[in-house]
């Protein structure tokens, strides 16, 4: 039985770390004092809609206001757009040119260069 706890733990230990909830970002912004609306009002916005849009897609800049607002990096709340080193993980177009670029044609980096000639 203890194995099987054990077993259990070091998984959970290894597991990588999940974005959080759209409500416990709500959540952690109302005990902070905040509404998306105060906070939209308070960077100027016209609504809270546009800080909304961070809790499902990556919208930076929202990211950027309600991780402040709660006194953490973004990488915190969504560690899955965030790299290790806390820069962006590259989203939509960039993030398939920047994966074709590193692995060549074809995951072979000589094919990438087949035409040149040496």
């Amino acid at each position: 039985m203890n194995a099987k706890v054990l077993k259990k733990a070091s998984l959970d230990a290894e597991a990588p770390a999940q974005d959080w909830h759209p409500a416990d970002v709500i959540a952690a912004l109302h005990k902070a004092g905040w509404t998306l609306e105060s906070l939209g009002e308070h960077h100027g916005l016209k609504s809270g809609n546009t800080l909304s849009k961070a809790l499902r897609n990556s919208f930076p800049i929202s990211e950027k206001r309600i991780a402040e607002a709660l006194g953490v990096h973004p990488k915190t709340i969504w560690p899955s757009r965030y790299n290790l080193d806390g820069t962006r993980k590259p989203q939509g177009f960039r993030a398939i040119e920047s994966t074709r670029r590193s692995r060549g044609v074809n995951g072979n980096n000589d094919a990438a260069n087949s035409h040149v000639k040496a």
